[in-house]
């Protein structure tokens, strides 16, 4: 008997299946083959300064303050506290923890207390006789069940569960950086699109203006009708271009409102203009073993490939008997008074065991398919871990060429408005054709416009950096997402 005793006690400590040992990063991940350069090109003008890397640095909590907006930065935590987004996530992971709280429930002793009466008619033995008259059993008991987990079956169940708690705690992570990451994307956007129209309608008028003055030269015999028409449709061509920018600035704003978990009615916001943001000058490289533990979609995923090794314990421990421990004790009575009478007690013990024999091999196709689920949940990870790495390294790369494309956009800007001041001295002198005007306007146009997008990629292309790095959540006591998280704990 203690043999047994011992045995069991044995079997009690361990678990079936494999332990889960979270994964290592190979010594060649990197991000990149040749070293990353101390610092992007720079140019004169707003957003270029040239950024230096920081390698080795963690990415700030609140990243997204560095572009020194306040009204950025009222957005985000605006989005933050009130976006459906999050509180769906936020939902999502009490739930997970309470099912975990489900499953470690079932490591310990059952313990139910009935009360009963129940009217019946049946023959019962009498002095006299049989009798048949209805009557009432009174009864009571306190029940007592456990399940001796020899093989870990249960244990291996609640470490599933608390990997899914886990799991949907990364993702809540995950839903912060992406709604940190979209309204700062977002309104980047709208703060482009302002400049936008703000240097097409200049164009427009400076088109205008250009119209005005052929049509009065072509009044007095100085221009043909065909350079009227011609500075005509210049002015249209220009002038058609911003509905689709309006649009777009309208989209955007609205798209806003979504995040900030208002309804589009409720799309008023404070112009966002593109002086405003400043370019951050110093941006931090996370090392790549720091990007594994601080990216929520690589935790998440290392929580999936946790809970699918427990799968395989919970399969194999299905495999081998199930041994159930039972008591009860209670007392039944035909009368009320005697129902807690020395005479009226009644008691059981009992000891369950099953084992399967023939189940038409389900549970050794069960245990194959949560080993498959292994491998399946192994290879998502080393996906989503490839995948990280090259966001880190296209947002570092689009840096460096982001910097180079805004200084050739801001040199072709000024070579194209010295090529327009002159060519309009020219016409004015006569020396040159209209039609020349209007190309030089046209150039012109075209490298403004350019050194626009230019300005706000290098700022979208920063924030991606900040996102593909993590943005810094894992690690952020005082930011207002792991304090929302923490809430909802």
């Amino acid at each position: 008997m203690a043999c047994s005793v011992g045995l069991a006690l044995v079997l009690a400590g361990c678990a079936a299946g494999p332990d889960f040992r979270a994964p290592t990063l190979a010594d060649e991940a990197g991000y990149r083959a040749t070293a990353l350069p101390a610092s992007t090109a720079s140019t004169d003008g707003p957003t270029g300064d040239a950024q230096r890397f920081l390698e080795g640095e963690q990415v700030p909590a609140l990243w997204w303050t560095g572009f020194g907006s306040e009204e950025l930065n009222r957005r985000v935590t605006e989005a933050l506290a009130n976006s459906p987004t999050v509180a769906s996530a936020q939902a999502a992971l009490r739930k997970a923890q309470e099912e975990a709280g489900v499953a470690r429930g079932q490591l310990f002793p059952s313990l139910d207390a009935a009360l009963g009466a129940n009217r019946q008619k049946s023959p019962v033995a009498t002095g006299g006789g049989f009798s048949t008259s209805p009557y009432t059993v009174y009864n009571a008991s306190v029940d007592i069940g456990y399940t001796l987990d020899l093989f870990g079956g249960i244990r291996r169940g609640v470490e599933a569960q608390r990997a899914l708690a886990d799991y949907q705690q990364f993702q809540l992570e995950g839903t912060y950086l992406s709604l940190a990451s979209n309204v700062v994307t977002t309104s980047i956007l709208e703060a482009s699109l302002r400049e936008q129209i703000r240097a097409t309608e200049e164009i427009v008028e400076a088109y205008r203006q250009q119209y005005d003055l052929v049509d009065k030269q072509f009044a007095t015999g100085a221009k043909s009708q065909g350079d009227v028409l011609l500075a005509q449709s210049q002015v249209a061509t220009a002038r058609a271009g911003l509905p689709a920018l309006r649009k777009a600035l309208e989209r955007s704003r609205t798209q806003l409102a979504v995040y900030l978990g208002r309804f589009p009615s409720q799309a008023e916001l404070e112009a966002l203009d593109l002086d405003a943001l400043t370019l951050p000058g110093e941006v931090p490289v996370s090392l790549p073993s720091v990007l594994v533990r601080q990216r929520p979609d690589i935790r998440a995923a290392e929580a999936r490939l946790h809970e699918a090794t427990a799968r395989v314990g919970v399969a194999t421990a299905n495999l081998f008997p199930n041994i159930g421990l039972s008591a009860s004790f209670g007392s039944q009575a035909l009368d009320r008074g005697d129902l807690f009478g020395s005479s009226a007690e009644a008691w059981s013990l009992g000891l369950n065991l099953l084992q399967p024999i023939f189940r038409g091999g389900s549970l050794r196709a069960q245990k194959r398919a949560a080993q498959a689920g292994l491998d399946q949940a192994a290879a998502d990870y080393r996906t989503t871990v490839l995948t990280a790495f090259q966001n880190v390294a296209d947002s570092l790369r689009a840096l460096e060429l982001d910097a180079e494309s805004l200084a050739s956009q801001s040199a072709a800007q000024e070579a194209t408005s010295n090529s327009l001041a002159l060519t309009r001295r020219q016409y004015e002198d006569g020396s040159v054709a209209y039609l020349q005007v209007l190309d030089a306007t046209r150039l012109y146009q075209q490298t403004r416009l350019a050194v626009i997008d230019a300005r706000a990629t290098r700022l979208a292309d920063t924030a991606a950096l900040y996102a593909a790095l993590g943005g810094g959540f894992a690690d952020a006591g005082d930011a207002p997402a792991p304090a929302e998280a923490q809430t909802a704990r």
